[in-house]
């Protein structure tokens, strides 16, 4: 997966608490085989007035203009403010893929559910966890009339308004160091791959049986 440190950029400021995975990302486009296309039905019910459908050009949808990704002013968003346990539901880790294909690289909220929580940093979307009072104070310059843009440093543990206010959050020390070296899980297993190989043929040697 892409390694996180540190990103600049616009603020889509989804104002709505419990979001579950099945509002990120529909049961229906959970039938392909395939883990990329994910993106384009992003919060499909929601920013969509007709019902989506594997294989529906996005041409031939009903737009609902009301839905903030749909504003103009956020086309090129790509970190999403959002309320209390986001990711809640299912354990589907298309909520995930479909964040990060749609172009966001993290999620700033006061809490999220355990399981996107970890299906986030299994794959390079980095969660944010920041109080309340920061995210109050970061959705009412957000919903400004110019779009804000916010640097999130997972270095230094930070995020910082233009304005100069820094708001520092916390993170598991394993989690942090997985995501500045981009090592999903595969990955953190194959540091210890010479390891592994030394056990297995010492274990053939003792145990030729079972092989």
């Amino acid at each position: 997966m892409q390694a996180f440190t540190e990103h600049t950029g616009i603020v889509v400021p989804l104002d709505r608490a419990n979001v579950d995975t099945d509002q990120i990302i529909p049961k229906q486009f959970l039938k392909s085989i395939k883990r990329t296309g994910f993106g384009e039905n992003l919060f499909d019910a929601w920013r969509f007035k007709d019902e989506g459908r594997i294989g529906k050009p996005l041409q031939d949808r009903t737009i609902d203009d009301s839905f903030v990704l749909n504003h103009p002013r956020y086309v090129n968003g790509t970190i999403l403010l959002s309320r209390r346990n986001f990711g809640c539901g299912s354990s589907r880790e298309h909520a995930v893929w479909a964040l990060l294909q749609y172009g966001f690289k993290c999620v700033i909220a006061p809490s999220f559910a355990d399981i996107f929580f970890n299906n986030s940093v299994n794959n390079g979307l980095l969660p944010v966890v920041v109080p309340e009072e920061d995210i109050e104070a970061l959705f009412g310059e957000a919903l400004r009339k110019e779009p804000l843009t916010l640097q999130v440093s997972l270095t230094d543990q930070q995020v910082t308004t233009p304005t100069g206010l820094h708001l520092p959050f916390v993170i598991d020390a394993t989690n942090r160091e997985r995501l500045l070296r981009g090592l999903d899980e595969i990955g953190l297993t194959l540091e210890y791959a010479d390891e592994i190989a030394a056990f297995e043929q010492n274990h053939r040697q003792k145990a030729p049986w079972l092989f």
